[in-house]
């Protein structure tokens, strides 16, 4: 390929072993410059032949060279040589100076290390001609490639293993398994280094490898999994197409036969043997048996039946599926005096049969399974297990009801004796008899209180009282006409003053006969000579009452009774007299009920039921209302009461509390404080003279004595207080529960710089005083009425000083 190049043109000699024995070879590659013409030129053309020229970029170096000298790879040479050492030729680039060395006179390359080409295939290098003198370039950078030659050198690998395959048991030969590939690091597009065959080394008996694909196949068709369920295969790759020379390598194919269901079940033994009590509930297991089955997996799934009739009838057979046992359970109640050893035919057969292989015979097996009874100590049995019984409610006490019976079913035949569970019959109504089972009535009988009775009698070996068995029995008691019959309801018709009503009324008897009722209706005795009505019976236990007169008038009769007799049909026949009220009423033209003497058909004439609701929920309002009305005045009387009777003192402590506020009366106990005074001569005047000085006769007001004015004194003996104060304060301290009231030296002390004078009376000796208590009237509207009774008081004592 020509190619043009700045000044001077470069000659590359690709040298090889090979063209060196076929002769010597000068090859320059003559790069046109400036100075030569292009191939198109028509001088040159008109001068005959052109010279070409070619540009070999590349070189080749074969791998694994195992010489003591350098492989001389190639020359690189520049036109403008003239041979005389002025150029200097140098190499960079990959493996330059180290793998490639160059003569930087000749231009000759050498590999001073051995070539692997499955590491590295090529190294691209640069060329440079420098003038030695001034080390310029000389000629344009130039590229070239040295490529390694690929030998045979490396072996095929099988790179994906281990393999492991599978194959089905029974295949027909030919059957694919599986496919194995190797891989060779040789050059394919060179020679016949990776071209890889397949064969087998071991195992060729039963499996075949293509060659060329590496396809493991079945070589026979009788793959047993029960023989043998894995086979060990050695398959080796051969390159250079399996010729002679060639590398190979080998890998171990590991091959599993899978399994089919071609072994049907097969019981270990022929019989087996179980024993089981005869008591034993339904459900119980007996034992378990289980068909072997060569396959594996679901292949051995496989289902139990019982086969023949008696098998079926007595026992069960299910299959446990974690196990595959057959579990032979019982199905009906044992008995060892009926028979003594039942024989059981199980059949195991597979639950998944395939097709393919239904030739090679029957997938089922049978085996015979003998269970034994074992007679153990029963209870006694009731025979027959009647459980009804019936008897007349009239019978006499100790009348036999009926007669159980039970027997011992083992071959001791003990004897039975009976009882009543008194659970079930607390009120001792029937009794019986303990050795033949007679159940006789214990009280009197009544049908109407109780028609049926449910009992429950007890049957158990005279010896062994442990045995024992139950058994429900219900009586029936049997009705007998004892009850009279009467009307259903207390019947009231109603007739109109100037029309012929009539009415169909019924009864009801209290008693069941079997046959059905039947009732006669007549008139009483002592009505048959009723001029204004008429009974007439009709016939299907009802009567209808009609008028003989016509027209009635309410003025002079507003209600009529008729008594009516009623007979029942027995037996023996009974009889009741009842009373039917009949009301005279007003009718419109229509024959419609306007109004009766009864306050009852008024009010359903006139108001409908949701008018009488709406009334009633009126007159429950109002009496709610007066209710409240009245609570509310008692409350506030009570509540004017309680503020009259105040007392005093307690009024100051309410009024003037410093501490808890206005409302706090409990900050302590004001009767410690009060008892601490001695109020004996406020009390010996209160209580001297006669009406003017405080007898019966005096003012209510006059009797509260005049507020005393505090006065400290310096002889006033305070430490009570103090002590008592101070103990009240460390209890309040300690107690957690208690609210942070600073209320004692309110009622304690007030101190002597408070603009408003004191008024308790703790401290007062005297009954009187000279103290003027107008001032009062100015503190508010809660001193009001104080200020009130301490001014008449001051009243009252200027008038008896006067």
């Amino acid at each position: 390929m020509a190619k043009g190049v700045q000044g001077c043109s470069w000659t590359m000699l690709l040298l090889f072993c090979a063209i060196q024995e076929l002769g010597s070879w000068a090859m320059h590659t003559a790069v046109e410059g400036p100075g030569l013409g292009e191939p198109g030129d028509p001088a040159l053309l008109a001068s005959g032949r052109v010279k070409r020229g070619w540009v070999w970029n590349q070189f080749f170096v074969v791998e694994e060279y195992t010489g003591t000298e350098p492989l001389y790879v190639g020359k690189i040479h520049s036109d403008s040589d003239e041979g005389d050492g002025s150029i200097k030729y140098t190499i960079s680039g990959e493996g330059a100076g180290t793998i490639f060395l160059i003569d930087e006179i000749t231009g000759d390359i050498h590999a001073t290390e051995r070539l692997d080409r499955e590491q590295k295939t090529f190294y691209t290098l640069r060329a440079q001609a420098r003038d030695r003198q001034t080390d310029q370039l000389l000629e344009p950078e130039s590229e070239f490639i040295i490529k390694v030659q690929d030998i045979n050198d490396s072996e095929p690998r099988f790179l994906e293993g281990p393999y492991i395959g599978s194959v089905a048991e029974l295949s027909p030969v030919g059957t694919s398994v599986m496919q194995v590939m190797a891989s060779d690091a040789d050059d394919p597009t060179y020679g016949s280094s990776a071209r890889v065959v397949y064969s087998v080394l071991e195992g060729e008996q039963h499996f075949t490898v293509d060659s060329k694909t590496g396809v493991i196949r079945t070589a026979v068709a009788d793959l047993d999994r029960e023989t043998q369920d894995r086979y060990e295969v050695v398959i080796r790759a051969t390159d250079m197409a399996g010729q002679l020379g060639g590398l190979s390598g080998s890998t171990t194919v590991t091959i599993v036969v899978t399994d089919v269901n071609d072994n049907p079940p097969r019981f270990p033994q022929k019989m087996y043997q179980f024993s089981i009590v005869e008591t034993a509930p339904v459900g119980t297991a007996i034992g378990r048996v289980k068909a072997e089955d060569s396959d594996v997996g679901e292949n051995t799934d496989m289902t139990y039946q019982v086969k023949d009739e008696e098998g079926v009838e007595m026992f069960k057979v299910t299959t446990d599926s974690n196990t595959q046992e057959a579990v032979i359970t019982v199905q009906k109640p044992l008995d060892y005096e009926s028979k003594k050893v039942h024989t059981v035919v199980v059949e195991a057969l597979n639950k998944f049969v395939d097709p393919r292989f239904v030739d090679l015979g029957t997938f089922r097996d049978q085996t015979i399974v003998r269970v034994s009874v074992l007679d153990v100590d029963e209870p006694p049995e009731f025979r027959p297990p009647s459980n009804l019984m019936e008897v007349q409610e009239d019978a006499h006490v100790g009348s036999v009801v009926g007669v159980v019976t039970a027997l011992d079913p083992d071959t001791a035949n003990h004897p039975v004796r009976y009882a009543i569970d008194r659970s079930t019959d607390a009120e001792r109504i029937f009794d019986i008899d303990a050795k033949t089972g007679a159940i006789v009535t214990g009280k009197v009988l009544d049908r109407e209180t109780a028609g049926w009775h449910n009992i429950t009698v007890l049957a158990m070996e005279a010896d062994n009282h442990s045995q024992v068995s139950r058994a429900s029995l219900r009586i029936r008691i049997l009705d007998v006409n004892d009850n009279p019959p009467e009307l259903a309801t207390p019947y009231e018709a109603a007739v109109c003053e100037d029309a012929k009503p009539g009415q169909t009324i019924s009864v009801v008897d209290r008693d069941e006969p079997q046959s059905g009722h039947r009732f006669y209706f007549t008139l009483a005795p002592e009505a048959t000579n009723n001029h204004h009505f008429s009974l007439l019976d009709i016939q299907d236990n009802t009567a209808a009452v009609h008028t003989q007169r016509v027209g009635f008038n309410r003025q002079e009769q507003d209600v009529y009774l008729l008594p009516i007799l009623v007979v029942d049909s027995g037996p023996p026949a009974l009889s009741s007299t009842g009373t039917l009220t009949i009301r005279v009423c007003g009718c419109d033209s229509s024959g419609a009920i306007q109004s009766c003497n009864s306050t009852a058909y008024v009010v359903s004439a006139t108001l409908s039921p949701g008018a009488l609701i709406a009334l009633l929920v009126c007159v429950l309002i109002l009496v709610v209302l007066v209710l409240l009305i009245l609570t509310l005045k008692r409350h506030h009387k009570s509540h004017l009461t309680s503020e009259d009777d105040e007392d005093m003192r307690d009024n100051v402590i309410k009024y003037n509390d410093e501490g808890g506020g206005e409302q706090d009366t409990e900050a302590y106990d004001m009767s410690a404080l009060r008892s601490l005074y001695d109020f004996s001569e406020i009390k010996a005047g209160d209580g001297g003279g006669g009406p003017g000085e405080g007898g019966p006769g005096r003012n209510p007001a006059s009797e509260l004595h005049a507020l005393p004015q505090w006065v400290q004194s310096p002889d006033l003996d305070f430490s009570v207080f103090r002590d008592y104060i101070c103990r009240k304060v460390e209890q309040a301290d300690e107690d957690l529960s208690v609210p942070p009231y600073d209320s004692f030296q309110t009622y304690a002390f007030e101190g002597s710089d408070s603009p408003v004078p004191s008024l308790s009376s703790i401290n007062t000796w005297s009954s009187g005083s000279e103290q003027d208590f107008s001032y009062l009237g100015g503190w508010g509207p809660r001193f009001r009425q104080l200020a009130a009774l301490y001014a008449g008081r001051r009243g009252d004592e200027d008038s008896e000083e006067s």
